[in-house]
């Protein structure tokens, strides 16, 4: 008889309660679902010490895994090939593919005979978040007889026609082959031998093959730590709308800046970017006479909800979003997002909770965000309700809370065979 509290071995070799981005989602995932299965987290050496930090025992809560003899040489050679900080992430990824494996190995070696005695009741393999990185593991769990689960899978949104300059301006040189990645042997054993495929996207779950679409569970990747975006916004005075992100072409803060110009002239809106970059320059060019716009540089996480807490609306024409986990938090704080209909944001956002523009041009793009925010500054109250709407669609799916419980009903899933419905949540 299964357990009540799954035995859960959680395979998080990106994982960092001190970092962003993936390694964030990797540690608050695996943190959360403590709160519904018996978890230990596998992760890689370079998080031991903060996890320490956050007050785990090495050995008890967690095993760091050092792959660095691979791992570090094959980091260094994606830094150099990406040619530029924050750039070329599809270069990252595939370097990543090439030095992932020995973790894995690693990991197997270390409970592979735990596995196959049966210690754990699931395996589930968290980050990479890439689908383009295929797992040794999903097989060997399924010859223990283990399920194993995989995700949440999330990238690959194809380039928008017509923003060619941007992704040169990222280096994302590979992003013209990427989809060479699901010809290599190991993607296909890895989806057939995953018990359930988690896709943070509706774009990642439409590239898995049709003959494994019965076990795919659509659950974005980002979540919301109410720790640390607790405050709700009290916004007041005339209409104040934030940016935060890198300041970076595919982000569109200059869209942002062209489009709210008329308004800003007028003194009719104010707008608090928040973050730093490469174009930094150029957007304080554009900005020069424009008393309403505020560069506030980049901020950590309790700062941007400060600052984010006194906007009405969260303005992000970004045009390329996997995840959109600035959403969310916005979101959160009862602030209404405005952003373009694509890829993560346009997933996330309905049209009770924020403002959704078509993803057309960045002539079409700014068009509508310039129009959109006339409209409001001319009728602040087409936001009223939507502030309560959007921190409510966050309280009800995107604490790390609610996905651990979401997660947790995979688990049973997979562990009654998979029979009954597949679980749904949105």
């Amino acid at each position: 008889m299964t357990p009540t509290r799954p035995r859960v071995l959680a395979i998080a070799e990106a994982a960092n309660p001190e970092w962003v981005s993936v390694p964030l989602v990797g540690w608050s995932l695996a943190s959360a679902l403590r709160e519904v299965a018996d978890v230990h987290v596998v992760t890689q050496i370079r998080n031991r010490d903060a996890f320490v930090r956050a007050g785990l025992v090495e050995g008890q809560d967690f095993t760091a895994i050092d792959s660095e003899t691979f791992a570090r040489p094959m980091w260094k050679l994606a830094e150099r090939l990406r040619m530029g900080q924050g750039k070329g992430w599809t270069m990252v990824q595939a370097i990543n593919a090439l030095s992932y494996p020995w973790f894995e190995r690693l990991v197997w070696q270390r409970f592979g005979d735990a596995i196959r005695g049966g210690v754990y009741d699931v395996v589930h393999r968290i980050t990479p978040l890439s689908p383009t990185i295929s797992s040794s593991l999903a097989g060997r769990c399924a010859r223990s007889g283990v399920p194993f689960v995989l995700g949440p899978l999330n990238g690959g949104v194809p380039w928008p026609r017509g923003f060619e300059a941007e992704r040169r301006a990222e280096r994302e040189w590979l992003s013209y082959v990427r989809d060479a990645y699901k010809l290599l042997p190991g993607r296909g054993a890895t989806l057939s031998h995953a018990a359930a495929i988690l896709c943070g996207s509706y774009h990642t779950a439409s590239e898995v093959p049709a003959r494994h679409q019965g076990k795919v569970v659509y659950i974005p990747e980002n979540g919301i730590d109410p720790a640390r975006f607790h405050r709700v916004a009290v916004p007041s005075g005339v209409l104040r709308a934030g940016f935060v992100g890198r300041l970076v072409p595919y982000k569109g803060p200059d869209m942002l800046l062209q489009a709210a110009r008329p308004l800003l002239e007028a003194g009719r809106l104010r707008l608090e970017i928040i973050g730093d970059g490469p174009m930094m320059p150029a957007l304080r060019d554009m900005a020069d006479g424009l008393d309403g716009v505020t560069f506030h540089g980049w901020k950590a996480h309790e700062e941007v909800q400060d600052i984010l807490a006194t906007c009405h609306l969260l303005s992000f024409p970004s045009i390329r979003e996997f995840g959109g986990g600035v959403v969310l938090e916005a979101m959160a704080l009862g602030v209404v997002p405005m952003i373009v209909d694509y890829a993560g944001p346009g997933e996330l956002v309905g049209p009770e909770t924020g403002i959704k523009v078509p993803c057309g041009t960045r002539e079409e793009i700014t068009q509508a965000f310039g129009t959109e925010l006339q409209r409001l500054a001319d009728d602040p109250s087409a936001l009223t309700g939507m502030e309560a709407a959007a921190r409510a669609r966050v309280e009800s799916h995107f604490l790390w809370a609610r996905k651990a419980e979401q997660v947790a009903q995979v688990y049973d899933w997979v562990l009654a065979g998979r029979n009954g419905a597949r679980p749904a949540f949105f």
